[in-house]
């Protein structure tokens, strides 16, 4: 039976054209991106069409010691190479900044989301995270997170 991490990869499949709801969070759950000096760089890395892969990233919000995406995999994805660039990328940035530490967990949990209506759901709960978490009163308090829709 796989435990911890492992578990996670079990039965992982990339599907062209999928949309997926992904969560990484940093090593420990430490608060990194409480920090704009780490925040900031980290946003602008995960929104350029280069760190992407082909892919779209239609929903995100990034939480002091966690990521949630909503992202499309484009013609080829793959989701594991696409978060490896994005963990490995913003660990990158971090770390150039005087981040010492491991950045990043070294796994993500994803679900493939199937229903028209469960992608604005999903959508929904990945912009109301920093509200939930008592971070601030206002969605629009809160910087660092973005929708497509908007």
């Amino acid at each position: 039976m796989l435990k911890g991490h492992s578990n996670l990869r079990k039965g992982r499949f990339s599907e062209s054209g999928r949309i997926y709801l992904v969560t990484a969070t940093t090593n420990d759950r430490t608060p990194i991106f409480s920090d704009p000096k780490y925040a900031i760089p980290t946003c602008r890395f995960f929104t350029k069409p280069t760190s992407l892969l082909g892919n779209s990233l239609l929903s995100w919000v990034l939480m002091p010691d966690h990521i949630h995406w909503l992202i499309e995999l484009g013609e080829n994805g793959d989701l594991s190479k696409t978060i490896q660039l994005l963990k490995s990328g913003s660990a990158r940035i971090i770390r150039e900044r005087g981040f010492g530490n491991k950045v990043w967990a070294p796994a993500f949990h994803d679900r493939a989301i199937r229903k028209d209506e469960d992608l604005k759901q999903a959508a929904r709960y990945i912009v109301a995270n920093p509200l939930r978490a008592g971070l601030v009163k206002r969605l629009g308090d809160y910087p660092y997170w973005d929708a497509v829709w908007l």
